[in-house]
């Protein structure tokens, strides 16, 4: 058997918590034909201690509990080579770079990735030492970082070739290329006095693909502008915005 095109590990104090999303959909048909394979290790089986402890309070004082260093530096160590250009070994923290569309593509080029997640009320700084990316994926508190590693795996297991049929239906996604995806419609032609679009009927593949395009730009323009600022624009594409920006006016 071939080895997976890119192997998944995650250290976490709940591995149970993964049990569901690898074991249905998409990211189970894709462990199924060994396109991608996931790793999830406790790192409490590298504490020291008798009692297993991985958490202490704080020097300096303060709420809640803080993740010791030396399991899950031992866990990263025993499991990973940070040194190994085609490894990243990721920290899942409020505090990181905001994951995009962007990063889920450069990192599905990767051969191994491993997601720390922390818990409690945060970790010790000194783990920093031992990552070499750290990522968020909102402006939000959630209980550890078990849900955000389970997001971003999520997105990037999908750009990896064979785990869609179909390339195209991820190329199109919303923030594939920066834009928010078009509308969509299937059966029935006619809902509750709605219609689909003539345009969808017509079988005209170029007339589908420029209303498709303009229809893009439209919901990104009006949902998400922000998008835009930084997107360089086809010749097409900036005349079509132009339209747009008329017609809305």
């Amino acid at each position: 058997m071939n080895s997976p095109l890119l192997h998944f590990q995650v250290f976490t104090l709940f591995p149970g918590m993964f049990n569901g999303p690898v074991s249905e959909s998409i990211l189970k048909k894709a462990l199924e034909k060994n396109i991608i394979s996931i790793e999830v290790i406790n790192f409490r089986d590298y504490a020291e201690s008798k009692h297993q402890t991985v958490d202490d309070t704080p020097f300096g004082g303060g709420q809640g509990m803080l993740l010791m260093p030396g399991p899950v530096v031992s866990a990263i160590e025993n499991h990973t080579d940070i040194t190994n250009p085609n490894e990243e070994v990721i920290l899942v923290s409020p505090q990181g770079k905001p994951f995009v569309q962007a990063d889920a593509i450069a990192l599905a080029k990767k051969k191994k990735l491993s997601f720390v997640c922390g818990h409690y009320e945060g970790f010790d700084e000194r783990i920093r030492d031992y990552v070499t990316a750290e990522y968020s994926i909102g402006d939000y508190v959630l209980t550890g970082g078990e849900l955000p590693a389970m997001v971003m795996i999520d997105c990037i297991a999908r750009l990896i070739p064979g785990v869609i049929k179909e390339e195209d239906s991820y190329i199109e996604d919303s923030f594939y290329d920066g834009l928010l995806e078009y509308p969509h419609y299937t059966k029935p032609r006619e809902y509750r006095g709605k219609q689909v679009p003539e345009v969808l009927l017509s079988g005209h593949h170029e007339n589908i693909r420029k209303w498709r395009l303009k229809e893009s730009l439209r919901r990104t323009f009006l949902r998400r502008p922000d998008l835009l600022e930084n997107k360089i624009l086809s010749e097409e594409e900036r005349r079509l915005l132009e339209e747009i920006r008329n017609e809305e006016s």
